[in-house]
């Protein structure tokens, strides 16, 4: 992995220190709980042992048995690349940026680093008037904690000051009451007494309101307070406006007439301000404006940037303050889009003098990771004790459940999810359904429950699918037909959900002579370019293995009852549609399929292979035709072991299994197998789970 600065971090050095600090952490873990304590089994390749009976091995009864380690560093999960890189960029004082799937770990990761950070170093920041220039307010920096006790100081003195000038004025307004009664008692002219004792008392009101305000406006106003033993401030700054991210001055309603507020009391600080000796925190910072960018840009450089009204029709807009420290630590974050929408030199600075690094979705399915996300679940049901939304701990039969369904989320044999936050919500909705009932501990029946309730709307959209399809009688799951194919699609791929939601999707072909020099390739049911193309790709794959000139019909393809059709997995779907209706062979509708299909007829892995497969048993189709590459990606719920999944290398073995048998059909994948070029292996013997 190369990071910004020069510094690259290898695998094995990231490999190498993190068995390190497994082994550290062994023996402290070991005393704890022997869940985590290490046997023959705990070593780095991938765990062959199904969940349901390794964590019947496992020594813990619920998660209440299970340790946390007290770090925020060190409760981070599948992210050791990152763990390590965070932790230089703290020891180095570097700026980050993090990028990778939503829900992975990028906040926890940049929030632990507050706790590597030295807290030696902190400031209060006050803000003083300028007797100069009432609108560009002076800024000083004294250590952590006595900002506070300058202010109170000075309001101490100024207090003192004003009850003594008050007494003073006092005296001074009796002495004159009393000379001016001896004067009117002498005369005998009262109402001369009345009216003067009236202006003496007015006056003496509006002297003593006045007094000491001038003294009141030249206290300083602390702009970030620290104490001597706080942490290093962590400021998420994700989403916030321009005055909020770099600092604001409020409007003041008393412009005029000598009432209005001083300049440095009306200032506010941004958060790259309040993040001053800590970390700032920007998730989707492509979201911010390049003149914001280019300003975050200039602080990051400088270490301080000065705080002026953001609003043209204020009075804040005449005020300027000194440059205001903000010596922070930027760590940046967003998906892979968000590289697009950065200011060059923004994220020139960022790999200039600091790190890059891409987060991971998913991890290795070893037997530590497994007790890692045992942990993940025990750090979920604490956070919220204590709260009104206390969820109890988890049994070992849910803990199954949810290492079950990391797996399922991966959408690869061998990996476990790391899209906790995902995760997590469906951990809160089982332990919300356990505290409805009352139960001592979340089982597999709450957990199995929240996942029927947690679903995602691409799937709850897709079951309603399907059920109007199959009370219509438009999915037809028996006999056969020419140009008919059941295909498998998915909602909601670039939803940013780990979890696919699967549809069926019936394909229908028809060749016709054409009548105009030419045949033309005909598509509905609201493709995408993407898809549009792969439909264009097909006719040529068509043209190269059944040795028929396309340009002599046009050959209408429809998706039936679809609409927002994307990506090329259904390249074989359309290619078997066509050969039948060209060849007139029909084909099984008990049968689904899906994958993509390359110019040289082999047939290529798709995402969501799972939820494809699940789709089309929900529909009632006996078996299944995937790319064999995704053969080993299959994790179906236990309910649909019944269906038959074939693995497929070409668009031969495809014929073989879809059409029905006869002359023609053989006749056909013959001659397919002829042209077709292999470059991938023999197929194995098991290409089939039942």
């Amino acid at each position: 992995m190369e990071c910004g600065g020069g510094i690259t971090v290898s695998e094995d050095e990231v490999t190498e220190q993190t068995s390190d600090e497994e082994s550290d952490n062994s023996d402290f873990e070991e005393e704890m709980v022997t869940v985590w304590s290490t046997d023959s089994k705990d070593t780095l390749e991938l765990a062959t042992t199904p969940v349901d009976e390794w964590i019947r091995d496992v020594d813990f009864e619920s998660t209440t048995d299970v340790p946390i380690p007290e770090r925020l560093v060190d409760q981070v999960i599948g992210q050791d690349a990152g763990s390590i890189v965070i932790r230089k960029a703290a020891e180095q004082r570097r700026h980050m940026m993090m990028i990778g799937d939503p829900g992975t770990g990028k906040s926890m990761l940049a929030r632990s680093m507050t706790e590597l950070l030295p807290q030696d170093s902190l400031e209060d920041i006050l803000c003083y008037p300028n007797e100069d220039d009432e609108n560009e307010p002076r800024v000083r920096t004294v250590p952590a904690g006595r900002g506070d006790r300058i202010v109170k100081a000075q309001r101490e003195a100024i207090r003192i000051q004003k009850e003594k000038n008050q007494k003073m004025l006092m005296i001074g307004f009796v002495a004159i009451a009393f000379l001016l009664a001896i004067v009117a008692i002498q005369s005998g002219d009262i109402l001369t007494l009345l009216f003067g004792m009236l202006l003496l008392m007015f006056g003496y009101m509006f002297l003593r309101s006045r007094m000491g305000g001038a003294d009141e406006g030249r206290i300083p106003k602390v702009l970030v307070k620290r104490e001597s033993g706080d942490a290093p401030s962590f400021v998420d700054a994700t989403g916030t406006l321009s005055g909020s991210l770099l600092g604001d001055v409020r409007h003041d309603p008393f412009q005029s007439g000598g009432m209005e507020t001083p300049a440095h009391e009306r200032v506010e600080p941004g958060a790259i301000h309040r993040a001053h000796g800590g970390v700032l925190y920007i998730d989707e910072i492509n979201l911010l404006r390049l003149e914001e960018q280019q300003a975050l840009l200039t602080a990051m450089q400088e270490r301080a940037f000065p705080i002026s009204g953001r609003s043209e029709r204020s009075s804040g807009a005449l005020t300027k303050t000194e440059a205001v420290p903000c010596d922070f630590i930027l760590i940046a974050a967003g998906n892979l889009d968000a590289i697009q929408g950065m200011h060059p030199a923004l994220r020139s600075r960022i790999r200039g003098y600091g790190y890059e690094v891409y987060v991971n979705s998913f991890m290795p399915d070893t037997y530590s990771n497994r007790r890692r996300l045992i942990r993940f679940i025990a750090q979920e049901v604490r956070r919220d004790l204590g709260t009104a939304r206390e969820i109890p701990h988890f049994d070992r039969s849910g803990v199954a459940v949810i290492l079950r369904e990391a797996q399922r989320r991966a959408g690869r044999r061998g990996k476990l999810s790391l899209r906790l936050r995902e995760l997590g919500g469906l951990v809160r909705i089982a332990g919300d359904l356990a505290c409805e009932e009352g139960s001592e501990y979340t089982t597999s029946r709450h957990v199995l429950a929240a996942r029927n309730i947690a679903k995602p709307l691409e799937q709850q959209v897709a079951d309603r699918m399907i059920e109007r399809r199959l009370e219509y009688s438009l999915t037809v799951n028996s006999g056969s037909r020419i140009g008919r194919v059941n295909g498998l699609a998915v909602l909601g791929a670039d939803s940013g959900l780990s979890d696919y939601s699967g549809i069926m999707l019936p394909v229908e072909a028809l060749v016709t002579p054409s009548l105009a020099s030419g045949g033309k390739v005909y598509a509905t049911g609201g493709l995408s370019d993407l898809a549009k193309e792969s439909v264009t790709n097909v006719s040529a794959v068509i043209k190269k293995l059944t040795g028929k000139d396309v340009s002599d019909y046009d050959i209408h393809v429809q998706f039936v009852d679809t609409h927002g059709v994307d990506g090329d997995s259904a390249s074989i779907t359309i290619a078997t549609a066509v050969i039948s209706a060209l060849e007139n062979i029909p084909i099984r509708q008990d049968l689904a399929m899906t994958g993509s299909l390359s110019v040289r007829g082999e047939v290529l892995p798709i995402g969501g292979v799972t939820a494809k497969i699940e789709a089309a048993a929900q529909c009632g189709i006996k078996s299944v035709v995937i790319p064999r590459a995704n053969f080993q990606d299959v994790l179906l719920d236990t309910k649909y072991d019944h269906i038959e999944v074939i693995a497929v290398d070409t668009l031969d073995e495809v014929m073989e299994h879809a059409l029905v048998r006869g002359a023609s059909k053989n006749s056909l994948v013959q001659r397919l197998a002829a042209v077709i070029d292999r470059l991938t292996p023999d197929p194995s013997p098991n290409s089939q789970l039942s």
